[in-house]
């Protein structure tokens, strides 16, 4: 009796699942998959775009590693921000972009996740002409963050660290990673073609570079306006 392969299939979809499968590919298989054809670690901060609704609403996810890892350098870390309270509201109030901002502990990170509109880098330098004083404190207690202070007299090279530390932005489509993985190599992207059932291996390689990342670029509520363009159609002020 011919089955047409449904065994061999169930048993090839079964050896993810099996202890000796899962040895041989985290201590063999990915390692000569990274020796062999690496990939090289793609950037944070948002893509190019000719597209007016990518400009809006647009995600920042800033990991900013502490240079005392342990639970007093991390009490610094937040005391940097908790003594500076009242500038930062007054600073966010301020910054000249339409946005929403929160700060994070996670692990051994202090994190600013942030959601504007506009331009990555003139959002940055809104935030060192209304809170740079508190920057300097936090990047007292950051990881290179010494090369950076004062950061209003740093300002390009601290726009050039936000980027290197904000998460890398994986595409909506899966598919599309292949052209980012090409440029970033300095390839002409899909060309030649990409084979599709290369993709979980190219993803598998990519999480082996950026090990944190953000899963895709966002919902939109809203594609192509601002929040400050429809309360002022709305009549509501701001």
């Amino acid at each position: 009796m011919n089955d047409d392969g449904g065994w061999l299939n169930r048993y090839i979809n079964s050896l993810p699942e099996r202890g000796w499968f899962q040895f041989l590919s985290k201590y063999v298989v990915v390692p000569y998959w990274v020796w062999r054809e690496g990939r090289p670690k793609l950037p944070g901060g948002p893509r190019p775009s000719p597209q007016p609704s990518d400009s809006t609403q647009r995600m920042m996810n800033l990991l900013m590693p502490l240079r005392d890892t342990s639970p007093i350098g991390r009490a610094k870390a937040v005391m940097a921000l908790a003594q500076n309270v009242d500038e930062i509201f007054s600073g966010l109030d301020n910054v000249g972009t339409v946005h929403s901002a929160r700060f994070l502990l996670v692990e051994d990170y202090i994190c600013m996740i942030s959601v504007y509109d506009g331009d990555f880098s003139n959002y940055i330098r809104d935030f060192i002409a209304t809170i740079g004083s508190v920057f300097d404190a936090l990047m007292k207690e950051v990881e290179g963050g010494d090369k950076l202070y004062p950061c209003e007299e740093n300002v390009e090279a601290f726009i050039d660290w936000v980027r290197a530390h904000d998460l890398f932005q994986a595409p909506d489509y899966p598919f599309d990673l292949f052209a980012l993985q090409d440029v970033q190599a300095g390839r002409k992207p899909n060309d030649p073609p990409h084979e599709l059932q290369s993709l979980p291996r190219s993803l598998i390689l990519q999480l082996h570079s950026n090990r944190n990342i953000s899963l895709g670029g966002g919902y939109r509520g809203y594609p192509g306006y601002s929040a400050a363009q429809i309360r002022n159609k709305l009549g509501v002020g701001w």
